[in-house]
């Protein structure tokens, strides 16, 4: 096994999951600033007002996007332990 196997692969595994995460994390920040913005505009800090459309906001991109993350993390994972395992990890 070559020295640089391993960070190779830890650095794919980071690239993988900024991939993966990106639209989540990009969804749940948009809707973050427009629910900030809309309870400091009507003066409404009620917590549960700004957790709902947060959480719906996770459901629904899961929804969409989950067959594809998982087949991404999957593809990652199969690949992941073929390379360890033939260099003898």
């Amino acid at each position: 096994m070559s020295p640089d196997a391993l960070p190779a692969l830890f650095r794919e595994g980071l690239t993988l999951l900024g991939v993966v995460g990106g639209p989540l994390f990009a969804a749940l920040l948009v809707v973050g600033l427009v629910v900030g913005v809309l309870q400091s505009v009507t003066q409404v800090q009620e917590p549960a007002v700004g957790a709902v459309p947060r959480l719906a906001t996770v459901a629904i991109v899961v929804m969409l996007g989950g067959g594809w993350m998982m087949e991404r993390l999957a593809a990652f994972l199969r690949s992941a332990i073929e390379r360890l395992g033939d260099r003898g990890f």
